[in-house]
């Protein structure tokens, strides 16, 4: 039995135990088509990428750069055991992509632990962390990923989020990872 909790942003040392580190395998290449832009899948030389081991990054780390009392934390637990997480930022200013709006929120961080993946915890996370920005009246929500990570972005397009952003900067120049920014009307 899976329950998703709100927590203090206090909590986030324990919530960043549980790994989000995954295993990239392929990912999306933007290729200009006709009328827009594809998304097209193409295999890589797997390697493991983790967010948490990038200098400065981490849940430990977000107080350190942002007003976090406007922030939701949700964890999932199985019994006693933390199993995942999802964080959303809401009506920070220091937060670019909330584009100065107090009817938008972006889901931050969403992990699942690797013992637990596919299970359906990642859907309940997702859905407490838009009904929690729906609480707050929001009329929109975003969610950043980028090109490698394409468990993730199918992930969202299954949601119910549209892709509306393809940044092939964000990262600046020695990143060959594309920004996707995915939205959803609230």
């Amino acid at each position: 039995m899976i329950r998703v909790v709100e927590e203090s942003a206090a909590r986030l040392a324990e919530y960043g135990t549980v790994p989000i580190a995954f295993w990239v395998r392929s990912r999306f290449r933007v290729e200009p088509v006709r009328g827009g832009l594809a998304l097209v899948e193409e295999r890589v030389a797997p390697y493991l990428k983790d967010y948490d081991s990038i200098r400065g990054e981490g849940p430990s780390c977000w107080s350190d750069t942002f007003d976090l009392s406007r922030w939701a934390v949700l964890s999932a637990f199985e019994g006693s055991r933390r199993v995942g997480g999802a964080v959303v930022a809401w009506n920070t200013p220091a937060v670019h992509m909330l584009e100065g709006r107090n009817d938008l929120a972006v889901l931050w961080d969403l992990r699942v632990h690797p013992e637990h993946r596919g299970l359906g915890i990642g859907h309940r996370l997702f859905d407490s962390a838009v009904a929690w920005a729906r609480g707050r009246r929001c009329r929109s929500f975003k969610v950043e990923t980028q090109n490698v990570n394409v468990p993730a972005c199918r992930f969202y397009a299954r949601r119910g989020c549209e892709l509306g952003v393809i940044d092939f900067h964000a990262y600046g120049d020695v990143s060959d990872e594309v920004q996707l920014l995915w939205h959803m009307d609230l």
